[in-house]
């Protein structure tokens, strides 16, 4: 290669004086720092906002005096767990707790289990009115608890359910069991038909494909019924006030209602117990939380 060659080649490699280079294409996905700080900050923010009022509730059930929410710097000089021990000792805690557990996962499996074959019917199986039937589901969600409150008390009156765990977890059904029908239903529907007509060829009913080869697949939307269901009922005021009259069956919500009388309030007892609360649903959640993202997403790309 000549020397005039090299030289050439050299030059052209070489860039103009004034020009700039261009610029590095970033890939797709990929954000610039700033952009990459200002996501980082929304989090940080949004997990503090969101932290907050669960920290200040523990903060608060460590002081020992009913009016220490109104001087909260003078707790960090008392802190004590004498709020825990006298709940858990002194009070009808583990009762409501046992009465809570038993409409909570009396209405999760009921509850879920009505929602499931509801759903299932109305993705699979054409008959007549069923777009309407999931419409009239809906609209039993219109009505505040207010105006459902007297029909319901005469209905389980007349059934013998008042003051019965049995007539609250129906109650409870009936608003839980409208929402996961339409949740499950549109995740029922992402699942492939041809999945259906497998069972059938191999010999299956329904009822089997449902069970067997449906529900496996549905683990994920089952997940987020259960938890609204499960939540639903554990945290409910209104109706287990008016239809459970004896003290030793309140749930642990209305329970709670017991540190507040007309010319008193046990606030430190009151957050004590609300942390104490807060545990099984905490421990619910880690259970069902591995599906219920995807649960939560999946039901809505189709339906």
């Amino acid at each position: 290669m000549s020397t005039t060659a090299v030289e050439t080649s050299a030059a052209a490699t070489e860039p103009e004086p004034g020009r700039k280079e261009p610029r590095a294409l970033r890939r797709r996905g990929q954000r610039g720092l700033a952009a990459s700080l200002a996501s980082h900050g929304l989090l940080i923010a949004g997990s503090i906002v969101a932290l907050f009022p669960v920290a200040w509730l523990v903060f608060l059930s460590l002081g020992p005096d009913k009016d220490d929410y109104l001087h909260p710097g003078g707790i960090w000089h008392k802190m004590t767990f004498s709020n825990y021990s006298f709940v858990l000792q002194h009070t009808n805690f583990f009762e409501w707790l046992k009465s809570s557990l038993i409409v909570s996962l009396g209405t999760t499996v009921l509850g879920v289990l009505v929602a499931a074959t509801t759903g299932y019917a109305v993705s699979r199986m054409r008959f007549p009115g069923y777009r309407k039937f999931m419409w009239v589901l809906l609209v039993t969600q219109m009505f505040p608890v207010a105006v459902l409150m007297v029909p319901m008390y005469q209905i389980l009156a007349d059934l013998g359910l008042i003051d019965s765990y049995l007539g609250l977890i129906l109650v409870y059904c009936s608003t839980a069991v409208p929402y996961c029908a339409w949740l499950l239903k549109g995740y029922f529907d992402t699942i492939p038909f041809e999945i259906d007509e497998a069972g059938r060829v191999d010999g299956l009913t329904p009822f089997g494909t449902f069970a067997r080869l449906i529900l496996p697949l549905a683990k994920p939307g089952l997940a987020v019924a259960a938890f609204y269901s499960f939540i639903t009922a554990f945290g409910e005021v209104a109706f287990a006030t008016t239809f459970m009259l004896d003290d030793q069956k309140y749930t642990l919500a209305v329970g709670l209602q017991s540190f507040i009388s007309e010319h008193d309030a046990q606030r430190n007892l009151m957050a004590a117990t609300a942390v104490l609360i807060a545990i099984p649903v905490s421990a619910f959640f880690y259970l069902v939380q591995k599906n219920l993202v995807a649960g939560l997403t999946a039901g809505g790309t189709k339906g």
